[in-house]
């Protein structure tokens, strides 16, 4: 089996699989060793990767699981890909976006995609037919836009999300919502029409924890994959079965 981590801005989301199959997903603040001994003693664990945005007690995370005898793998950008990418910076790409990436691939592999992960920034990605990565946008997360609105500005309240906001808002309240929410909406879709005059039958797939809340709100059809970023982590894994 296959645990495969991935450590974002806010929290640590992991899964465990047996083979291609999903088994157990579930969140965390951190695997502290009490954690990664409950895991091992669950499942039978035989490989691991791990992707992190975040350099803080990475140590300490890769020391945690080192208590499970097994190979461990550090995603980075020397990592080999089951994939192509064309991307000037690939020391400074995230992680999490090559893990989506391999993750809408390994679902719909040759096709053209446009892979939307909306948390705390939100990131696009673009892979064409012939599966290669050709880059993509990055962008504030709606969490991030309420709390810009919040910080920069002396008498703005922070905001949530609400499902129930309309286009227009009748209040300071209202108004900050719409703008935030139908902003994100109109991004995104303005987005997959531009792209799908250049690819054609593009296929949008958005992950991530706002990625529910947008699918109710956007025009265009998309597919929602929850676990797409530990999907990509295990298939980048399995890939480098033949390396460790």
């Amino acid at each position: 089996m296959n645990l495969v981590i991935d450590r974002g801005n806010t929290q640590v989301k992991y899964g465990i699989f047996d083979q291609c199959q999903l088994i157990h997903s579930d969140y965390s603040d951190f695997l502290d060793k009490q954690h990664v001994k409950q895991l091992s003693e669950k499942f039978h664990i035989e490989r691991i990767i791990v992707s992190t945005v975040v350099n803080d007690r990475h140590k300490e995370l890769i020391n945690n699981l080192s208590l499970i005898n097994c190979p461990i793998v550090e995603l980075n950008t020397d990592t080999p890909l089951p994939f192509q990418w064309h991307y000037q910076s690939k020391e400074t790409i995230g992680k999490d976006r090559l893990a989506a990436v391999a993750g809408a691939i390994s679902l719909y592999a040759n096709c053209n995609l446009l892979v939307i992960d909306a948390g705390t920034a939100i990131t696009y990605e673009v892979v064409n037919d012939n599966n290669e990565f050709l880059g993509g946008n990055i962008s504030p997360g709606m969490a991030m836009r309420f709390k810009a609105l919040n910080t920069f500005t002396s008498r703005l309240p922070l905001l949530d999300k609400n499902p129930d906001q309309q286009l227009i808002g009748e209040s300071t309240t209202g108004a900050i919502q719409a703008g935030v929410q139908n902003g994100v909406v109109f991004e995104i879709d303005g987005l997959i029409n531009e792209l799908s005059m250049q690819y054609k039958h593009l296929k949008t797939i958005i992950t991530g924890g706002d990625a529910e809340f947008f699918a109710q709100k956007l025009k265009n059809p998309i597919f929602v994959h929850p676990n797409l970023v530990l999907i990509g982590l295990n298939r980048i894994l399995e890939y480098n079965a033949q390396y460790i």
